[in-house]
C-alpha cells in the first residue's frame, strides 16, 4: 500500500482473472481499479522508474545550477583535492 498525499492510498495486488491468468490490480479508493497483465504492469513499472530518475536529475541539475550561482569563482575555496595536489 503507499499512502497519498490527499490521504488516499494506492493498493497493489495480483489477482486471478475469470481465466486463471495473473492480473496485477492497481486499486485506488473504493470504485477506481486497473487491472494489467504481468507484462503491462512490468511496462508501467518501467516507465515509472524512468519518469522518477528524470525528476532526480532535473533536481540534481536545478540544485547544482543554483550552488554555482551563488558565488563567483574567485571568492569559492578549493577543495581538498585540489589544495594537496596544486603546484
Amino acid at each position: 500500500m503507499i499512502e497519498m498525499e490527499n490521504g488516499g492510498a494506492l493498493d497493489i495486488n495480483l489477482r486471478e482473472d475469470s481465466h486463471g491468468r495473473d492480473r496485477v490490480a492497481l486499486t485506488l479508493g473504493q470504485d477506481c481499479t486497473l487491472e494489467l497483465s504481468p507484462h503491462q504492469a512490468r511496462v508501467l513499472a518501467t516507465e515509472l522508474i524512468m519518469a522518477v530518475n528524470r525528476a532526480e536529475v532535473r533536481s540534481n541539475l536545478k540544485h547544482s545550477h543554483n550552488m554555482t550561482r551563488g558565488g563567483d569563482a574567485g571568492s569559492q575555496q578549493r577543495s581538498p583535492f585540489h589544495q594537496a595536489f596544486a603546484k
